[in-house]
């Protein structure tokens, strides 16, 4: 109830409110409930002209357009502008000031044809290691910029590949410095002719199994639209992006904003949580890409 309150108070700050007594969580809770119900919440498919995809989205969801997840992820949440936002999707049934709530941040990267020919040989637990040993080098330039320091404590989820459907998907558990509890990162890709899509869900692990079963059951819901789609791929004219599915999982530690919007609610105590873990990802991306190079042709 706490976290919520404090989140509300802060929300009401960045949309130049008042702010109400943190005490006062009945009153926090009401005044950033109603911020919230001003948002343009959408039902039904919605379509993604930008990434040329489409989310059928039953009536167990919500869509936010692009201004108005901007506005949650930056004027409530607290991130910094992030223009590759298309949008986000929530669960109808729960309110973005529960602090049960989650919601998936979309977007898109038009970086090229991602190859699936790997995915069958990757090795996820020495992958894991390798991200872990990346994200705890990269401690000391975090403490160093004020941000609090991370542990990836391991996979919440392990990563699963659908070859069929060309979906991968996965979650993250970590550990804050100052959290008292853990977070989990849950990852989604869909995979499409010219790039892929993301959908990136930020909670507690106390909610991994609300976030699993409703990401699960929003992962059918989105794919591209006719001719763009992973099997429309024409190899004489489109572009082949630089890397596979293992940098999908392994160099996307951090690579949206969105992905740690929640953080601001969870981690309220610390510094304004925009956590930098691109670097770390990055180091892990160059690994990859060696070893990749290293290896005998075949």
């Amino acid at each position: 109830m706490r976290l919520v309150a404090l989140a509300a108070a802060a929300a009401l700050s960045f949309c130049g409110l008042p702010v109400l007594a943190q005490d006062d969580e009945a009153a926090a809770r009401a005044a950033y409930e109603q911020q919230l119900a001003t948002l343009d919440y959408r039902q039904g498919p919605q379509t993604l002209a930008e990434a040329d995809a489409v989310l059928a989205l039953d009536a167990q969801f919500r869509f936010l357009p692009a201004a108005d997840a901007r506005r949650v992820l930056e004027d409530f949440w607290g991130n910094p502008p992030d223009e590759s936002v298309l949008g986000m999707v929530v669960p109808a049934d729960v309110s973005l000031a529960a602090e049960e709530s989650w919601a998936a941040v979309v977007t898109y990267s038009a970086e090229g044809y991602v190859s699936d020919e790997e995915a069958s040989a990757i090795d996820y637990a020495e992958m894991l290691q390798e991200m872990q040993a990346a994200t705890k080098e990269e401690n000391d330039a975090r403490r160093q910029q004020g941000y609090p320091t991370v542990e990836l404590v391991g996979w919440a989820s392990p990563p699963r590949y659908d070859a069929a459907s060309k979906k991968l998907h996965w979650a993250k558990e970590l550990a804050f410095e100052g959290s008292d509890g853990h977070t989990v990162n849950y990852d989604v890709r869909v995979l499409g002719r010219r790039g892929y899509l993301s959908l990136n869900a930020i909670g507690n692990m106390a909610q991994l199994p609300a976030m699993q079963a409703g990401m699960q059951q929003l992962i059918p819901q989105v794919d591209f639209s006719a001719g763009e789609r992973y099997a429309d791929f024409d190899e004489s004219t489109d572009e082949v992006a630089a890397y596979g599915i293992a940098a999908l999982v392994g160099g996307t530690l951090a690579a949206k904003t969105g992905l740690f919007a929640k953080l601001f609610a969870l981690l309220l105590a610390a510094k304004k949580i925009v956590i930098p873990l691109l670097i770390g990802a990055g180091l892990l991306v160059m690994r990859l890409f060696k070893r990749k190079s290293d290896q005998p042709a075949g």
